[in-house]
């Protein structure tokens, strides 16, 4: 399959990109042009944005005033039906330039003025699957001009892309669950502040010490905004701890590493509690303290976190897309679990089984839980984390989830 490039268009910030004879095309995107929301838009895996000419006349057709550039789309192409190409998939570009398709690009209100009423989901992959923009990474860089050849290639690897969109779906959800965490903590009056932009999110907290309320979240997505992150630290002029992939920045070590697993619900399974005396259920909210005081028995948290996670998972019972399960023997905890829920995927969130009772299969018993909670409530697919080597990870390995990518914390301290 071949088409052309119609038009490229860059912007100083924000919409319509105007028409340009030339630009470069590095990892991160076309010379010249940049983002007016940079935590949403941009950073290496959504170097470039691409609309076909042939999406637009079917928008323009139902009375929507969008033209080339309007959207926000860097290059406009035509003979191509861009938004019907499956993730992986190659553009090898002119000369020398190599796109690949990472995944769909969601409508946003800065774009509400190409359509009528400000109805931008006339561009939704969801609701017009033809008519989407996509975004693309930069493969091998180069120049890009109107009219350049576009030669479509198959994906060099088809699974890697695949991960890439799984990693996006767990990201937004983690960062959702962990927002929330801290806001919660601040509502009990724990002393913390918070920053949330876009696919950015840092706390700082005054009085605790532990990476759990001392986090930076977005480096995966964005490492181009690395400075951004250790800013915030700066100026909290408190240490903190950044999740990434690789070294956010030179010299940088890890302190501690963990794997992100995940799994379709349906195909997870294996040995439950050893024993029948177990049962599992959903907490009622008037036992939101008990849950909360046998997670930190359960995983030996003491001093002031112990307090302030207590408060602030107590406050989150009830709350939308959080589910709080119970394991009890003779009437008698022994563990809890949390789920939560959110764009179709189910965090399997914090859990502690109590000294006493470990070794006996529980943890398995509310990891199986968890998942068939999920499934009721439409999840496509479940996802923890947990370090590497640990029985937690044991215990999703023999339940069917499969490690789809490690991370690490990195120390940040102002102080040097």
């Amino acid at each position: 399959m071949e088409g052309r490039v119609l038009q490229v268009n860059v912007s100083p910030g924000g919409v319509p990109k105007l028409p340009v004879e030339r630009a470069w095309v590095g990892a991160l995107g076309l010379e010249g042009d940049h983002q007016k929301h940079d935590t949403v838009h941009g950073g290496p895996h959504r170097a470039v944005a691409l609309l076909a000419i042939e999406a637009i006349e079917r928008v323009q057709a139902d009375g929507h005033p969008i033209e080339p550039g309007s959207v926000g789309e860097n290059l406009t192409t035509t003979g191509i039906e861009l938004a019907t190409l499956a993730p992986g998939t190659r553009l090898a570009i002119g000369e020398r330039l190599v796109l690949e398709i990472s995944w769909p690009a969601n409508p946003c209100d800065l774009i509400r003025g190409s359509f009528r009423e400000g109805k931008s989901g006339r561009i939704s992959i969801l609701t017009h699957p033809s008519d989407s923009r996509m975004y693309a990474r930069t493969i091998v860089e180069g120049e890009v001009r109107p009219g350049d050849v576009i030669r479509v290639e198959p994906p060099a690897d088809a699974q890697a892309a695949a991960r890439q969109i799984l990693l996006e779906r767990i990201d937004a959800v983690t960062l959702d669950f962990t927002v929330g965490l801290w806001r919660a903590a601040a509502e009990a009056g724990v002393s913390i502040d918070i920053e949330e932009d876009g696919e950015l999110a840092m706390a700082s907290a005054t009085e605790l010490r532990s990476p759990a309320f001392n986090q930076g979240l977005g480096h995966r997505m964005l490492p181009n905004l690395t400075d951004r992150l250790l800013a915030f630290y700066e100026r909290a002029g408190r240490r903190g701890w950044i999740v990434a992939d690789r070294p956010p920045w030179p010299g940088a070590a890890a302190e501690s590493r963990s794997i992100a697993f995940a799994a379709d619900p349906e195909s997870v399974g294996g040995p439950e509690a050893a024993e029948p005396t177990v049962s599992i259920r959903e907490i009622e909210p008037d036992e939101a303290d008990t849950w909360s005081r046998i997670l930190v028995e359960g995983s030996a948290i003491e001093g002031p976190e112990r307090a302030a996670c207590i408060e602030a998972t107590r406050r989150l019972v009830g709350s939308g897309g959080h589910h709080h399960l119970i394991a009890e023997e003779s009437g008698e905890p022994i563990g809890v679990a949390g789920l939560f829920t959110r764009r179709r995927v189910g965090l399997l969130a914090a859990t502690a089984v109590v000294p006493e009772a470990r070794g006996r299969g529980v943890q398995r018993a509310l990891i199986a839980a968890r998942t068939r909670l999920a499934i009721e409530r439409r999840c496509t697919v479940v996802t923890a984390t947990a370090r590497a080597g640990s029985p937690s990870a044991r215990n999703l390995e023999a339940m069917g989830f499969q490690a789809v990518h490690e991370q690490a914390l990195y120390r940040f301290d102002p102080a040097g």
